[in-house]
């Protein structure tokens, strides 16, 4: 069984704490013990770490080795435009647990007034929500989740951009995924609002770069599509299908 990953603010001196209310999760209901190993993230390196107390207000733990984390398959970045906020943290949770690098709230033109100003109040909630779904799933690293932008991501420069469209002369995406892929590819994923793109932000993503895909021919909540499109770029990445 793969140990439990948790994620502390730094290691020194060949230590590390977890202190407040992760503490108390961890001592009063994970129970962990003096003795037990667990791996450890400070977003940068992975360590195997073996807890040396454990009190309801800081866990400590002795770092036993530095380890070397498994290449990534490919960087993924998710660009978001913004949805009420209970589907929006449902997308940070669900991008997270399918390791996505970054994830880019953005306001678009069909996306509901006041959401933008607001959304910036929920980024440390959503830096919250993505720190527990890294600890989760195992990931090593934690997503960045960014401020929030006005307009959709014309400006983007990775390798590849998918743009989701929903519209029926969308390509489906297994037909635009490049051929050759390899590890350590950028790859750029745009998802709209639940009213969906205005003919102008189609207009200029796609003169920007941005390559129309499609999921199928039913029409998928924001929060559906962004799931599903890093779960297929997952899997193909993965093979690195080489022509």
């Amino acid at each position: 069984m793969a140990r439990r990953l948790f994620f502390v603010d730094a290691v020194r001196g060949g230590r590390a704490w977890i202190t407040g209310s992760d503490a108390h999760h961890l001592a009063r209901v994970l129970r962990v013990a003096p003795g037990q190993k667990y791996e450890l993230s400070d977003n940068r390196s992975l360590y195997l770490a073996e807890v040396e107390s454990a009190r309801k207000d800081e866990v400590s733990f002795t770092i036993l080795e530095k380890l070397e984390p498994p290449p990534a398959a490919a960087h993924t970045a998710l660009f978001a435009a913004l949805v009420r906020f209970e589907r929006f943290e449902w997308i940070v949770e669900k991008a997270t647990e399918l390791g996505v690098d970054s994830l880019h709230p953005f306001a678009a033109e069909r996306s509901e007034k006041g959401l933008e100003a607001a959304a910036r109040k929920r980024v440390e909630r959503w830096r919250r929500i993505a720190r527990e779904a890294s600890e989760q799933s195992r990931r090593l690293f934690q997503p960045d989740i960014l401020e929030p932008e006005s307009g959709p991501p014309v400006g983007a420069s990775q390798e590849y951009r998918f743009l989701l469209d929903e519209a029926p002369d969308a390509a489906p995406i297994l037909e635009i995924l490049p051929a050759q892929r390899l590890p350590g590819d950028q790859i750029a994923l745009c998802v709209g609002p639940e009213g969906g793109w205005t003919e102008r932000e189609r207009a200029a993503l796609v003169e920007s770069g941005w390559k129309r895909v499609s999921l199928g021919s039913q029409v998928l909540r924001a929060e559906t599509a962004a799931a599903a499109a890093l779960a297929i770029v997952n899997a193909a990445w993965q093979a690195r299908a080489v022509p």
